[in-house]
């Protein structure tokens, strides 16, 4: 998948029920770099103040993440989150204006809270 352009076709495949269930599931072979991303985005998505197309673009791209057949099945290991973390930062640096440092803490939190103690630096200059 070259284009992410087109990732809100992919919304209609996000709930946040399908996003937490499907994090709960995969975060560890994910990765932290994954599920940073995906988490930034969540927390972007809050935003009251965030564009429609935005959001269209944001849970385009959870969408897409949610899906277990995509570009490249989830289930293959290593290869398997890749095209899910090339969809995602497409999608962060759409709305990177949107990527405050109040949402880059929430996301760090929650990560401390499902990975514990981790190298940070690991998600330093990420995107």
């Amino acid at each position: 998948m070259n284009d992410f352009e087109n990732l809100e076709k992919y919304s209609s495949n996000y709930s946040d029920s399908k996003l937490w269930s499907k994090l709960t599931k995969v975060a560890t072979a994910a990765g932290l770099k994954t599920v940073y991303a995906v988490l930034l985005l969540y927390y972007v998505a809050q935003s009251p103040t965030l564009s429609a197309k935005d959001k269209a673009i944001i849970y385009g791209a959870l969408g897409y993440f949610i899906l277990p057949l995509d570009l490249i099945p989830d289930a293959i290991p290593v290869a398997g989150f890749t095209d899910d973390f090339a969809a995602l930062v497409w999608a962060i640096h759409a709305v990177w204006a949107n990527v405050t440092p109040e949402v880059e803490q929430k996301a760090r939190q929650t990560m401390h809270k499902w990975f514990g103690d981790f190298d940070e630096s690991a998600l330093n200059n990420l995107f």
